[in-house]
């Protein structure tokens, strides 16, 4: 499982110009499932997205929690961080999960932090998305499950 983690002061997700989510202050995710991963992949990457701790304390420092700061976290599925471009100009998505699995572990990403009791938010998966935000920082990470 891969994905890209953005500090924001806000972000939000449309389908065909209606609101889905949005969250104030907290985490943009971006999840991109692969084909090798399964419920642990999933439960990892909640884990490590709960406890990630990349918002300031008092001393500026990267030291505390979406939790700490009672943040949330939007996670918004996109199977293009698959992407395979070494060969060609075109992408492949050969390593990317197939829709159904990719459905199942996106939405155990979102259920594994709200047992964590981390709001958590989702867009609609598959669904052509129109995703804002305001990235604060700029922080932005890459993360990558063991068996991604």
């Amino acid at each position: 499982m891969r994905a890209v983690v953005q500090r924001v002061r806000n972000a939000s997700v449309c389908v065909s110009g209606d609101l889905v989510a949005e969250i104030g202050a907290g985490l943009l995710v971006f999840v991109g499932v692969g084909k090798n991963d399964d419920e642990s992949s999933a439960a990892w990457m909640a884990r490590k997205l709960s406890g990630l701790r990349i918002f300031a304390d008092a001393e500026g420092r990267f030291d505390n929690s979406v939790a700490d700061i009672e943040g949330d976290v939007l996670i918004v599925s996109q199977f293009t961080l698959y992407a395979d471009t070494r060969k060609g100009r075109r992408p492949s998505f050969a390593d990317a999960s197939s829709g159904d699995d990719a459905a199942r572990l996106y939405q155990r990403v979102i259920s594994e932090l709200r047992a964590l009791e981390i709001p958590a938010h989702g867009g609609r998966f598959g669904a052509d998305m129109q995703v804002a935000l305001v990235n604060d920082g700029p922080v932005t990470i890459l993360l990558e499950s063991p068996a991604g």
